[in-house]
Order: C-alpha cells, then sequence, then structure tokens
C-alpha cells in the first residue's frame, strides 16, 4: 500500500475513516497504559510510519480485532450481510490509515447456542422446530433436511453468501467456541465475580425476572433445553453451579459447553475472551451494549470501539425481523440486483434509518454504477471518499455497464422479453459487436432486469389510453420518428425530438409529457430517458409500440 495513500486516508472524510481513526486511538490507549506512549505510536502512525510504530512497542504486536455477531435463529437477511460489509468497511479504512502493516482479524461470530424460543415464520417442517424448542440451535433438527442442525443450516447460507462476495473473515460457532474451552477462564472469572456481574443485570429487570436470573444458563442433562433457572450453589474453587429442574438439583462445570452465558454477559464475555476492538450495533441496541460494556469490564476486559447503526425497515416502516421474515434475504437481492449494490446501499448513510424492499435495488443499482464511472475521473482524495473504494475493497477495475438496469428494465418490459437472447437482439444493435462475454456486468444486469421485471413489474403494469391531447402528440412522435434513417441509434438526438413534442405540444410541466410516454406505452409512472430507450429498442418497433398506444392497443 502506497504511502501517499496512507497519508490521503488521514484526512478522509468517510464514515469508515472516522471510525478507523477512533478505533486506532481506543487500541493504542488500551495497549498502551503511557500517555506519552499513546502520542508517540499515534505520532508515527499518522505520518504513515505504522510499521516503526509496531517495532517500537511490541503492545501492538497483537492484530486489531474486528467482529460481527450473527443469530441463527432465523434465516440471514440483509441486516445481517449489512454489518459484516460496513465492518468491512472499517477494516479497509484501518488497513488504508496503518499503511497496511498492522495485522487484522474480523471475526464473524454466530450465537448458535442460544436455545430457539419460537417457531420463524415461513420455515418449512415447523412441527420439527415445535418439538425442539429450547435446546441449542446446534441440536435443534434442520427442518430443511440439509444439515446435521437448524444452526448449522443457517450458519452455512450466510457463509456460503459471505464467500461468493469475497469476505475475508474468520467465521466463529459459539457452540464450538464453549465446547472445545476457548472461553473457559472468561467464564471462570464470571464465577468468581457473579455478584458483580448481577449487581449490573438486575437493575435492568423487572420484578419477576430478578427473583429467576442468573447469568449462567446450564444446558439440561435431561432435556437438553438452554434452562433459564436461578443459580442455588456456586462452588468457585470446583467452577460449578447448582440449579434445579423439576424438583431435582443438578451441578455442573461452567466450563466445557455445560452452561452458556445470558447474550448481554455472553457478549461481554466474548468481548474479553477474544479481545475484541471494534463492533458496532444496531440503534436498538445501545442500552444493551452499554450494560455489555459494564460487565466486559468486570471480566476485566475493556469494551470494544463501534458506533450505532439506524435499522432498517420494511415498506410499511416496520423494523425487519428474522422472526416476521418481513425482510428481504440476500438472496432476494442477488436475484434482482448485483452484489456490488448491495454492498453500496449499505455504505450509504449508517446513521439514517432506511427502508429495504424490492424497489430500492434498481435504484441502488444505477447509483452504484454512476459512482464506478466517476471514479477514473476523479483524483486520488476524491476516490477514496467514492463508495466505490469501499464496496469494491480499492480493486476497481470493473467496468460498468454501457446500459442503465432502468432502461434494461423498460427495455424487458416493451420488448415482453423472456430471455437474455432477445435482450442481447437489441443490445448488439446499439452497441457493436458487444456479447455476454466482452460485456459480462451487461449481461449480469440483464438476468437481472428479466426476473425483477418478471417478479414486480409485470403483474403491476396498468396501461392507459390517451387523452386528445396526448394522443395528437403521439402521432406527432410517431411521425417524427419515422423520418429518420430507420438504422438511427442517436440516443441523444432522438431525446431532443421527444422534448421538441412536449414543447410544441404545451405540455406543462414538461415531465407531464414524458409520464404520459411511460403510462400509455410503458404501462407505468416513470420510466428511462426515452432517447436511450428508442434507440436501443430501434426505430421500427418504436413506431410500432406508438401505433399500439394511439389505437389504445395496449390496454
Amino acid at each position: 500500500m502506497s504511502s501517499e495513500l496512507t497519508l490521503l486516508a488521514q484526512q478522509g472524510r468517510a464514515w469508515p475513516f472516522e471510525q478507523a481513526r477512533a478505533l486506532i486511538a481506543r487500541v493504542l490507549k488500551v495497549r498502551l497504559k503511557d500517555q506519552s506512549e499513546q502520542k508517540r505510536a499515534h505520532e508515527l502512525i499518522t505520518a504513515g510510519k505504522t510499521d516503526e510504530a509496531l517495532k517500537t512497542f511490541e503492545a501492538l504486536h497483537r492484530p486489531v480485532i474486528f467482529e460481527t455477531g450473527y443469530g441463527p435463529s432465523g434465516l440471514p437477511h440483509i441486516g445481517t450481510f449489512g454489518e459484516v460489509a460496513r465492518t468491512t468497511m472499517v477494516r479497509q479504512a484501518f488497513t488504508a490509515l496503518t499503511g497496511g502493516h498492522w495485522a487484522s482479524r474480523l471475526i464473524s461470530f454466530s450465537d448458535d447456542m442460544d436455545g430457539l424460543r419460537k417457531v420463524p415464520e415461513g420455515i418449512p417442517n415447523p412441527d420439527i422446530l415445535r418439538e425442539d424448542l429450547y435446546k441449542p440451535l446446534t441440536v435443534v433438527r434442520d427442518p430443511f433436511g440439509t444439515h446435521d442442525s437448524f444452526g448449522a443450516h443457517n450458519n452455512a447460507r450466510l457463509r456460503a453468501f459471505l464467500d461468493s462476495f469475497g469476505f475475508d473473515y474468520e467465521f466463529k460457532s459459539a457452540t464450538d467456541a464453549y465446547k472445545a474451552g476457548e472461553f473457559d477462564v472468561t467464564l471462570l472469572t464470571a464465577l468468581e465475580r457473579f455478584d458483580d456481574i448481577q449487581k449490573i443485570m438486575l437493575p435492568t429487570l423487572g420484578p419477576d425476572r430478578r427473583i429467576t436470573y442468573s447469568p449462567f444458563l446450564p444446558i439440561s442433562p435431561v432435556t437438553g433445553h438452554v434452562l433459564q433457572v436461578a443459580t442455588l450453589e456456586r462452588n468457585v474453587a470446583k467452577g460449578t453451579i447448582v440449579f434445579e429442574e423439576n424438583g431435582q438439583k443438578f451441578e455442573v462445570p461452567v466450563t466445557g459447553g455445560h452452561v452458556k452465558m445470558q447474550w448481554k454477559p455472553d457478549w461481554a464475555m466474548r468481548w474479553a475472551a477474544l479481545g475484541v476492538d471494534y463492533e458496532m450495533a444496531g440503534k436498538d441496541l445501545i442500552d444493551s451494549v452499554k450494560v455489555s460494556s459494564q460487565v466486559c469490564k468486570v471480566l476485566g476486559g475493556t469494551p470494544p470501539e463501534g458506533f450505532n447503526y439506524e435499522l432498517f425497515l420494511d415498506e410499511q416502516g416496520q423494523k425487519i425481523s428474522k422472526s416476521k421474515g418481513n425482510g428481504l434475504t440476500m438472496e432476494d437481492w442477488l436475484r434482482y440486483g448485483a452484489p456490488e449494490s448491495l454492498a453500496y446501499y449499505m455504505f450509504q448513510s449508517p446513521k439514517s434509518a432506511k427502508k429495504l424492499y424490492f424497489d430500492v435495488i434498481p435504484r441502488a443499482t444505477d447509483e452504484f454504477f454512476q459512482q464506478l464511472d466517476a471514479f477514473p475521473k476523479q483524483e486520488e482524495a476524491r476516490q477514496i471518499e467514492n463508495p466505490v473504494w469501499f464496496v469494491l475493497r480499492g480493486e476497481t477495475g470493473t467496468k460498468s455497464p454501457p446500459v442503465t438496469f432502468g432502461l434494461m428494465l423498460n427495455l424487458v418490459s416493451a420488448a415482453n422479453a423472456s430471455d437474455k437472447e432477445t435482450l442481447w437482439g437489441f443490445l448488439r444493435g446499439y452497441i457493436p459487436g458487444a456479447t455476454p462475454e466482452t460485456e459480462p456486468v451487461l449481461d449480469r444486469l440483464a438476468g437481472y432486469a428479466l426476473n425483477y421485471f418478471e417478479d414486480f413489474v409485470k403483474p403491476s403494469k396498468t396501461f392507459r389510453l390517451p387523452d386528445a391531447k396526448e394522443k395528437a402528440a403521439l402521432i406527432d412522435l410517431r411521425d417524427r420518428l419515422a423520418a429518420l434513417d430507420p438504422e438511427t441509434r442517436d440516443a441523444e438526438a432522438i431525446q431532443n425530438i421527444v422534448f421538441e413534442v412536449g414543447k410544441t405540444h404545451e405540455f406543462e410541466p414538461l415531465r407531464a409529457w414524458f409520464q404520459a410516454l411511460y403510462e400509455v406505452l410503458l404501462g407505468q409512472s416513470q420510466g428511462p430517458r426515452f432517447g436511450s430507450f428508442v434507440a436501443i429498442f430501434g426505430i421500427a418497433r418504436t413506431l410500432d409500440l406508438l401505433d399500439q398506444g394511439i389505437r389504445g392497443e395496449l390496454v
């Protein structure tokens, strides 16, 4: 990584750079107790001499740990992906700020030892899940019949997507970590400091919940359930707790996977045990972060740096929930839009609430490619502020398509296309020499457009008849286009003709003319730049479409 890029990154204003700078300050403060050492290390890093800082201070040798969490009680949704994508963006900014000299790791942690509390909606074979309620997710049988457990199934879905997008991460299972003893030392510390943890947790609970609350959730030796029961006795020397189930007392060690912790203490325990330096969370978890941070300190750890992002909402403005299944899945987005557009959407304004439903996909796709077009024309200082730099993680060799997604959608609509070959018949005429091999991004876009049209546009298309004024303008437009060379592909010239027709027939505002074109000819209220559409669709086909609209045959 060039030293010039590192120095430019020091001035970066994009939110990942702000987060990465706060992270560096936090790590220096935690690992270097002396303020003069902190200041010296900070000076070296901001001067682009991170390698020297690492050589000077041994405490900085350990990699910086980023973490994201996933609760596999439901299928992964875009919010889960967003957390990994955004954390990766902060990690990329961190790497740029430190010149690539300071190692880092991203742990994607799955809380798959949690007990299944309810059956998610939209899951096949729900009876299987009902029978396995309250068991750890890695014990609950897989209703899909593809994996050893429901937790394993959902973990695999998450990993497959993260892998397909090329994220650099380490997957960690709570079940595996607990059973392998990875948390044993911290769990024994939690047992020793049980009362201190309770002083933090109990005031956050209602009166009834306080009676039975324990930071430790034992796994029942009888039913295999994750139990929410009181801890009756503690034996710090033996590392065990005693609890009661159905009138019978049991004593189990807190190590080796015999218990797991309640989620807020569990979060804190993980931070302390793994030495997590950075983890972001949704705005709804602000209070939980504060509580877990207090518990983390009791356990001898230091809470990580991070920030609280706004939540995604569905089309009705309701919070997206895995159990409700009211959000987009990652598979949904990838059926209708490029992976890059999904990451771009995650980059935009993470502290602003945004609706996340199917209609945002075409716009996000076209906006991403607009940014991609701008990237090579920008100075390097501007490039590292461009979302493309974060989305493509600096590898910006991707070529944007010569046709927008919105235009492609309308091409599919007007042609009633049902396959890529039909679309390529139009595209070859507009882009001489173009093939799916020479324009792979455009070919992908064609597939997305076909899927989106079939599932969303086609069922809602509503054509209308033109009124007298609109009909006269459509006839005028038809006559002017008929006077052109049938092989004309000049989108700008055609667009000028469309404008002139609108002005001649005194449409006020002029956008009312374009709206009439879309509603009469395409069956929708919005559409592409009409000149570009005609250039690709072809003069002859457009004349035929105009004739049908004028005669009212599209309604």
